[in-house]
């Protein structure tokens, strides 16, 4: 099986990469999700980072509405050039989707006291979804495709607190998950997908433009490193560090960064489903 790994769109999907991936002719596109653009980036680092001040309360929801609208717009075109290539799409979300607090309690943090507002905290997501018949989102869930069983892990970007219960509640939800399918597991066919790098795996930040707080930091998620230590898959799926493609081992895991696909990167990985081992892997830039 050919594998298409993809995800960080940020609601773009060039050509020049579109070209590549079909002289590939893969068998199925695993996207790890980040699929709107973000048009309030720059006041969302400016007013909210690390703060529980909304954007929206500083510029207006009126222009945040607008902002939001074309986000997703953006979005919906990503989808629909991936079912352009009309084979199976398994996803999970990112954290420009809007995401759970699945690896810390919100009442612990300083976003306790955010302000709430029912529009702007829909599940966009879903509502695209139901638009493209062919994309099936696997977030804490699982599907098995020619034999393979993909275990979804979800999109938040900060290392996590373990000794929370939220990250207690959904690791529990991800071992029930491996659990599960642990026959299948060591014959090396459990593929674990996730948005965020494992904790200190190609999870540096050493981009020039992000937070100079975050910069030269490991800002890889916990809870997705704990579950793969544990159930050692064969292979995990991430992204969101856009600077660190590449591949990684944890113990016998290979871990694969696909690279942002609005920069023109992914990942192609030849994948022997039969003998539940990875024939090759390429990486598209």
């Amino acid at each position: 099986m050919k594998i298409l790994a993809i995800g960080d769109f940020h609601g773009k999907l060039p050509q020049k990469l579109m070209k590549k991936i079909k002289k590939e002719n893969v068998d199925l596109i695993v996207s790890v999700g980040d699929y709107p653009s973000f048009k309030l980036r720059k006041e969302f680092f400016k007013y909210s980072w690390k703060t529980s001040k909304q954007v929206w309360e500083v510029i207006g929801k009126k222009k945040t509405k607008e902002a939001k609208i074309q986000d997703w717009d953006n979005a919906e075109k990503v989808m629909k050039k991936l079912e352009s290539f009309k084979v199976p799409i398994i996803t999970t979300v990112g954290n420009y989707e809007g995401t759970i607090a699945d690896s810390f309690d919100i009442h612990k943090t300083y976003l306790k006291d955010a302000k709430r507002w029912d529009w702007y905290e829909q599940d966009f997501f879903a509502k695209a979804l139901k638009k493209f018949k062919n994309i099936k989102r696997i977030d804490y869930r699982y599907k098995k495709i020619r034999g393979l069983v993909f275990i979804g892990g979800y999109g938040h970007t900060i290392p996590g607190r373990v000794k929370s219960k939220n990250f207690k509640k959904y690791k529990t939800k991800l071992d029930k998950l491996f659990k599960k399918f642990k026959k299948e597991n060591k014959q090396g066919k459990v593929i674990f997908v996730f948005h965020n790098m494992p904790y200190n795996c190609m999870d540096k930040i050493t981009d020039k433009n992000a937070p100079i707080g975050a910069r030269g930091e490991h800002y890889g998620s916990k809870l997705n490193r704990k579950i793969i230590e544990q159930h050692q898959p064969i292979l995990g799926i991430g992204g969101h560090i856009h600077e660190n493609q590449g591949k990684q081992k944890i113990k016998k895991t290979t871990i694969i960064n696909t690279g942002a696909a609005y920069e023109n990167k992914a990942t192609i990985i030849d994948f022997d489903e039969t003998k539940g081992k990875i024939k090759k892997i390429k990486f598209l830039k």
